[in-house]
C-alpha cells in the first residue's frame, strides 16, 4: 500500500520501486485551485534508465464515486511490453487523512 498526501510541488515527489519492473509516482495537489489534481506516473525501470509507460489525470476532489470498488481511479492495468509485466492498480482517497491511496 502506498499513501501519498497533498504537496505544494510536484518537482520533488520521487518514484517508489514496485517489483523489479515498474517505478510508480503519485503526484497529489490540493492549491492552487487551478492545478489541484491527482497524477499518477508508471513507469518501466530498465537498465538505461526509467521510462514513462503511462500516465494519468484525475481532478481534484475526483468525480463521481470515490468510495467504489476500485477507488477514483477504476482498476487500472498498466503492461511494461519487453519483460511482459503487468502492474494492477487502483486509488482511493483516505477521508482521516485526505491522502490518495
Amino acid at each position: 500500500m502506498l499513501l501519498a498526501g497533498p504537496v505544494k510541488s510536484p518537482y520533488g515527489v520521487p518514484t517508489i520501486k514496485v517489483g523489479s519492473y515498474f517505478r510508480f509516482r503519485v503526484v497529489f495537489q490540493k492549491e492552487p485551485a487551478d492545478l489541484s489534481s491527482i497524477k499518477i506516473y508508471t513507469y518501466a525501470d530498465r537498465e538505461d534508465g526509467a521510462s514513462p509507460i503511462h500516465q494519468a489525470t484525475y481532478p481534484y476532489p475526483p468525480a463521481g464515486r470515490a468510495d467504489g470498488t476500485y477507488g477514483f481511479t477504476g482498476l487500472q492495468s498498466v503492461y511494461e511490453p519487453l519483460r511482459d509485466g503487468e502492474l494492477q492498480y487502483w486509488c482511493r482517497l483516505q477521508p482521516e487523512s485526505g491522502g490518495a491511496r
